[in-house]
């Protein structure tokens, strides 16, 4: 049985719409937020971000190595670690390059 293509989108873009609405509900606990001048920030996020392989490597033979810090000061650490990722890491850049034979 042919499926329709307006119908097949139409499920998609509910599936999208429903998890969505389910990542809004998502929320940091108080406890994992601090606003001392010591917690990490968006730098220290930003070099958390780019030293993650490296890290998460270490985290595999030693308990006491993290690849990210708990309490830190919330979104601008966050922002910073998906920058260190993304952008500092190479991201996707690496990847979307064609090769030249």
């Amino acid at each position: 049985m042919p499926v329709n293509p307006a119908a097949k989108a139409i499920r998609a873009g509910a599936a999208f719409a429903a998890l969505a609405l389910l990542a809004s509900c998502a929320s940091q606990i108080p406890t994992a937020v601090e606003h001392s001048a010591q917690a990490p920030g968006f730098w220290l996020g930003l070099w958390h971000g780019f030293i993650f392989p490296f890290a998460w490597i270490g985290s595999l033979f030693d308990p006491d190595i993290a690849v990210y810090a708990v309490p830190n000061r919330g979104g601008w650490y966050d922002f910073g670690f998906f920058l260190g990722i993304t952008v500092l890491g190479g991201g996707s850049w690496f990847s979307s390059k064609k090769r030249r034979d």
